[in-house]
């Protein structure tokens, strides 16, 4: 019988199952009768613990005649600190991970198990305690401390931070035939969980200041950081103990929150020293303030530290992208003096600097940095020499070599125009502006920044939809345009491979496009792949007669580039197989020296314009320092070398 298009349909579309789980594949196991519940003292709230909680209990163990076997309990002579597991995370026993969840915070209930529910289970994830009776069925007494939704900091739950609760009293009673089990308690229903503001953590390196207290897990006092200033550290420099700083580590400004840290996540710092007769000590900790702290290159060398906090949310609201920026700053050389060189409240009139980021108008490490600002936002930016002023003008007053201190205040951005809704003259219009400013770029040497103007209109483009033929066609040409200026820049940055393949996104559409080939040529040339190199040439004037002067020129400097990879090789060849080891080594070492002198002797200055009028503008020059390719160099032309040479290649190889 066969389906009818509606249960194809539904039995498409219907959502898949979750694999379960090894817990509930282990609950399958319980049968009926083979655990048993029985309420001593009942709990307050309304429901039970269940996944993901962090559950926190007593638990003692006997015989079903009442020996006692173990217990978590001081009295009966446990260690007396509850036992802690989180719900879906933990290991624990099968009995427990079924009984636990059916109790209420405060209650006390008695477990029957049979063994194949405790220590008995076949594969049980837990191993039991030497002299364990794990073939007999127990009573396992159960009182649940406490119980609620947990941040798992490390996997082995060696640290878990708990939301802090500010408790409304709030007292009940529970009377039994047994007087010692009357409870009170006194945060059972009305609680106000204290969250934070904003979404941002501390991370490294950033500056914290947090109230901290440390206690036992019997409520004893260990140390209090909670009057007068809080307790002020950088994160990732071991100034508190690891488990601690990896959970203040997800924490957001003006949170509270208890952490758990057991013993292996208690390392020696200046907070508290190491004490071993603690198994686990819970913090108390609320997080006042911190001050964003970033490593700009990952070295230490660029480091941008908020002073005053601007007006947003971080990074949404920062001029990540090309903006017109207005901010004041003021200038230091880091030196003995550490005197200011520039102001603009006094240098400029008061008037504050409006640059347009992406046209390398200041230095980098100053562009760097109020990328990474919010408006209103204050910062202190240490740069090194050469984020500074050793690649930019560098003012007279200004050494060179120097670290420069900047404290720079952004006053606001503009981003650029919204290209929606605007009609396609207008568009490329937009587009035409930008790409003159990356030629501007270009020109000046600036290929990365170039790029970067050239790729987000590429970005732009998909999502440009001409409406008719006309527009098409202006559509394609000017993004060929753009692909073919990316690959120029690739060839001027020496990334030979990569301006291949952006020229072939031009190519692989229309194979006969003259500025692609011919680009691409240069490309395979500046490589060392010259037949490839020599077929584009050629095929610029098959496909273009006007463009035979060109092509000309370029399989001629072509020719060039051959005769002085083979004179070279057949040098470095020369009596290679008369030499000692030794005399390879030195005669290599001079060739080295000899490609040195000769290719500073022959590096290309860039002329023209950069409109795709000329074949040889400054978009088409290959890099300062070609590069060549082993096997390219030397074969087939390596064959013409050996023959020359009078050696037998079979031979040699």
């Amino acid at each position: 019988m066969t389906m009818t298009a509606n249960e194809d349909a539904a039995q498409e579309f219907e959502p898949k199952k979750k694999p379960p789980t090894e817990d509930e594949k282990r609950k399958k196991k319980i049968t009926p009768g083979s655990l048993m519940k029985a309420l001593i003292r009942p709990g307050g709230g309304d429901a039970g613990p269940s996944d993901g909680d962090q559950i926190i209990y007593h638990c003692t163990i006997r015989t079903l005649d009442g020996v006692l076997v173990e217990s978590s309990r001081s009295d009966y002579g446990g260690k007396g600190t509850p036992i802690r597991h989180v719900l879906g995370k933990s290991k624990m026993l099968l009995g427990l991970l079924e009984g636990i969840p059916t109790m209420l915070k405060g209650e006390v209930a008695m477990f029957k198990m049979k063994h194949q529910l405790h220590y008995g289970e076949d594969d049980c994830p837990i191993t039991a305690p030497d002299g364990f009776p794990k073939e007999d069925e127990l009573h396992f007494e159960i009182e649940l401390i406490d119980f609620f939704k947990a941040k798992v900091v490390t996997d082995d739950l060696g640290v878990v931070k708990k939301f802090y609760i500010m408790c409304i009293s709030c007292e009940w009673q529970a009377g039994t035939e047994k007087k010692h089990l009357i409870w009170k308690d006194l945060a059972c229903r009305m609680k106000v969980v204290r969250e934070g503001k904003g979404w941002e953590s501390p991370r490294e390196p950033y500056e914290v200041k947090a109230w901290i207290s440390a206690k036992t897990v019997t409520g004893k006092l260990i140390m209090s950081h909670t009057e007068g200033e809080p307790y002020l550290f950088t994160f990732g420099k071991s100034e508190l103990p690891k488990g601690l700083e990896m959970a203040i580590g997800t924490m957001v400004r003006e949170e509270k929150a208890v952490i758990y840290v057991t013993t292996q996540y208690l390392t020696e710092s200046p907070l508290m020293p190491v004490i071993e007769e603690y198994d686990e000590v819970h913090f108390e900790v609320e997080l006042v303030h911190f001050i964003q702290v970033r490593d700009m290159l990952g070295d230490g060398r660029l480091i941008k530290r908020r002073i005053c906090d601007g007006k947003g949310d971080f990074p949404m609201d920062c001029p990540l992208h090309d903006s017109l920026l207005r901010v004041h700053y003021k200038a230091t050389v880091l030196n003995e003096e550490k005197k200011v060189f520039y102001d603009t409240r006094v240098d400029n009139d008061g008037q504050p600097l409006e640059f347009c980021s992406g046209e390398g108008l200041v230095p980098e490490g100053f562009e760097m940095s109020v990328r990474l600002m919010l408006p209103g936002e204050i910062a202190l930016v240490t740069c090194p020499p050469d984020y500074a002023y050793d690649k930019f003008p560098r003012p007279s007053n200004v050494p060179e070599g120097a670290h420069i201190q900047w404290e720079i205040e952004l006053l606001s951005f503009e981003t650029p125009k919204d290209w929606t809704g605007l009609d396609f003259k207008t568009i490329m219009n937009e587009a035409e502006s930008i790409r003159n400013t990356g030629n501007k770029l270009f020109k000046q040497g600036k290929y990365e920044l170039a790029k970067a103007k050239y790729e987000k209109l590429l970005r732009e483009f998909n999502h440009i939809n001409p409406q008719d033929d006309e527009e098409g066609k202006v559509f394609t040409d000017t993004r060929n345009l753009l692909h073919l200026n990316v690959a120029a820049c690739y060839l001027k940055l020496g990334e030979c491979k990569k301006c291949i393949e952006t020229c072939n996104k031009v190519l692989d559409a229309n194979p006969a496009h003259v500025k692609g080939l011919y680009r691409r040529g240069m490309a395979y040339m500046t490589a060392g792949d010259f037949e490839e190199a020599r077929a584009d040439f050629k095929m610029m004037m098959k496909v273009d007669k006007s463009t035979e002067s060109d092509a000309t020129a370029a399989l001629q400097k072509l020719k060039q580039k051959e005769q002085e990879v083979e004179k070279k090789a057949r040098k470095q060849f020369k009596g290679l197989f008369d030499k000692k080891p030794g005399e390879i080594a030195e005669a290599k070492a001079d060739d080295d020296e000899d490609q040195i002198t000769s290719e500073s002797q022959q590096k290309d200055e860039a002329h023209g314009d950069s409109d795709e009028t000329n074949f040889e503008d400054s978009h088409e020059g290959p890099p300062e320092t070609p590069r060549t390719r082993w096997f390219s160099l030397f074969w087939p032309s390596g064959r013409r070398l050996f023959e020359s040479l009078g050696l037998n290649r079979c031979a040699i190889l």
